[in-house]
């Protein structure tokens, strides 16, 4: 008789509740860092294009109030949470929270100095001020709507906003933003006849951007890989942001198509979401939408029981996992409260031993040629 795959995670449905690490752990985790500096001018090279200071980083969905609520003062205590961590890789959006989640970014980021941490955030949507906030995903945003525009003069006036809301003097890394097959009816069009505009006029601008130093490196932060394809063949991108794509329960197609095609052109990937916004967590929650898909519920109750015979919890597993392939810069999993964050820096002082992840392979719960992390101890 199999474990209730719902039961298991019975007492992590409230927001803000976290799972507790498990497994064997080499005194104080360390957050590995990137082998680059982030004054490193970005062109043709591989080795010179800009990557995240820490290859752990905070993503900002949470605090633009993502999902439910959460009050400044709880932003606050998240971000310096991180801060105090360790962890210099920031990533937000206008998107989120309509404004809202860069303003708190950049109310934490002021008491660092820039050159101490990477700080990327998006273009594609202009915000402009209302009386009549829009319906979106967001409680509580601030009070914006917003306009898509992937040309020339809307990626300045974008960053521009950006570096206002935030209140610092550079940004580092820039994402065209939700320029996706899954967004098109948000966007009003088919995806492709968005992709020709910022073909026109975001992907060259960001290009002059990177060469007068006003950023350090541009590329796409989408949930589908189309986008990230067609950008390669077109432009020169330094890094994309794939959210929802590489997982440790979903990781096929990135696995053998994307990650492979990125690092042939000297790219990188940053993998937004790798707890599936929560369900790699313990959430009953799949990523953005929140429907869970029909196979996931047995593949994570599968996966779960080979964890227990290990004695490893699955978020732990779920970042090592992400973080494992050479093409990633960099994991960013949201977080709502310092908990969360103390806790995902934990996983990845967790020993995981190569049986483990020889055994899932076995079972065919991840893909036989997924790369995983090297245990220490050699097991």
């Amino acid at each position: 008789m199999s474990i209730s795959d719902t039961d298991q995670y019975a007492n992590l449905k409230q927001p803000g509740t976290v799972m507790p690490t498990q497994g064997y752990q080499h005194g104080t985790a360390q957050i590995p860092r990137n082998n680059t500096s982030k004054n490193s001018t970005a062109n043709s090279s591989a080795s010179t294009r800009c990557r995240p200071i820490t290859r752990l980083g905070l993503g900002g969905v949470a605090i633009g109030n993502g999902f439910t609520p959460t009050s400044d003062e709880a932003a606050q205590h998240t971000l310096q949470a991180a801060i105090d961590a360790g962890i210099r890789y920031f990533d937000t959006s206008p998107w989120y929270g309509l404004g809202l989640s860069e303003r708190r970014f950049g109310h934490a980021l002021h008491t660092l100095k820039a050159e101490h941490y990477t700080l990327s955030t998006k273009v594609g949507r202009v915000l402009t001020a209302t009386h009549q906030i829009p319906d979106t995903m967001w409680t509580d945003p601030a009070p914006f709507d917003y306009r898509y525009d992937y040309s020339a003069n809307g990626v300045r006036r974008s960053i521009e906003d950006s570096l206002q809301r935030l209140g610092v003097s550079q940004i580092d890394i820039v994402y065209i933003h939700d320029l996706s097959p899954d967004n098109e009816k948000d966007l009003g069009m088919p995806w492709e006849q968005r992709f020709e505009e910022a073909v026109k006029g975001a992907m060259p601008e960001l290009s002059r951007m990177r060469e007068e130093g006003i950023i350090k490196a541009w590329g796409f932060g989408v949930n589908s890989p189309e986008p990230v394809l067609k950008a390669l063949e077109v432009a020169d991108p330094d890094i994309f942001l794939l959210a929802c794509q590489y997982s440790l329960l979903d990781h096929s197609r990135a696995l053998h198509e994307t990650l492979p095609k990125i690092a042939e052109k000297g790219a990188s990937a940053v993998i937004g979401s790798p707890l599936l916004a929560g369900y790699l967590g313990g959430r009953e929650r799949y990523l953005y939408d929140g429907t869970i898909p029909e196979w996931a519920p047995g593949k994570r109750a599968r996966v779960q029981r080979v964890l227990d015979e290990y004695g490893i919890d699955l978020r732990t597993a779920s970042l090592q996992f992400a973080e494992a392939h050479p093409a990633v810069a960099a994991i960013i999993p949201g977080a709502r409260t310092a908990a969360q964050v103390e806790a995902n820096v934990q996983s990845l002082g967790v020993e995981i031993p190569q049986s483990f992840w020889d055994e899932l392979k076995s079972e065919k719960l991840i893909e036989i040629d997924a790369p995983v992390p090297r245990s220490r101890q050699g097991n």
